[in-house]
């Protein structure tokens, strides 16, 4: 398992771009919305990993209302692993709830899952599957 990226959530991402780019002295690898979570991503790859910059599409999509509740900041902490539905299945039975029982498409087309704070120390994680 390795850190595949943070997920920050920003009220804009024509604001936050210009500002990360400066931090990480570079510019985005790609933008693109994802329609099923309601969001546009910013994504900067780092030597080992990567940030999310994460803007709402709607008010009331997850980033919405994250953002309406707590601000702007890390949204969640996401981390690779070989076999999505496997990690699903182990992870339920330790006690650890999915929020997704069929894993999702998100950025880069790549399988995800979100897993419930709730049973994480209130900390939002997604899986990502990465062969």
């Amino acid at each position: 398992m390795k850190i595949h990226h943070i997920g920050i959530a920003v009220d804009s991402l024509e604001a936050a771009v210009p500002v990360f780019a400066k931090i990480l002295g570079c510019q985005p690898k790609s933008q693109e919305t994802v329609e099923e979570q309601r969001v546009r991503v910013a994504l900067f790859e780092l030597e080992n990993s990567r940030i999310e910059l994460l803007e709402a599409t709607t008010p009331d999509s997850p980033v919405g209302r994250f953002v309406a509740k707590r601000g702007r900041g890390i949204h969640h902490l996401t981390v690779t692993v070989p076999n999505l539905r496997a990690a699903l299945e182990q992870l339920s039975g330790a006690g650890v709830q999915p929020l997704n029982r069929e894993p999702r498409t998100g950025a880069d087309q790549k399988q995800i899952a979100f897993l419930d704070p709730k049973t994480t120390s209130g900390i939002l994680i997604e899986l990502v599957e990465e062969q």
